[in-house]
């Protein structure tokens, strides 16, 4: 699995989103950049194993097995430069 931030223009700030979710604004072009490679480093980190629990769209709710380990691959895009 891959994911990408992208770093662009955002309220009249910088900032860096996943998805649709933005993350907070940086004053500088370069903040940005640099907060989202640290997110897109610490993405990367492996932790360990851990019970999740969470509630499915039925309204059921599961406990499944996370592999600490099983970490995506993140990259960062900076959208000024395209």
């Amino acid at each position: 699995m891959s994911i990408s931030y992208h770093v662009s223009e955002h309220d009249g700030a910088w900032a860096y989103r996943l998805g649709d979710v933005w993350s907070e604004t940086f004053p500088t072009h370069e903040e940005a950049l640099a907060a989202a490679q640290n997110a897109a480093g610490r993405q990367q980190l492996g932790g360990q194993d851990a019970d999740i629990t969470y509630q499915r769209a039925d309204g059921s709710w599961t406990t499944e097995r996370s592999n600490g380990g099983d970490r995506p691959e993140a990259e960062v895009v900076d959208d000024a430069k395209e």
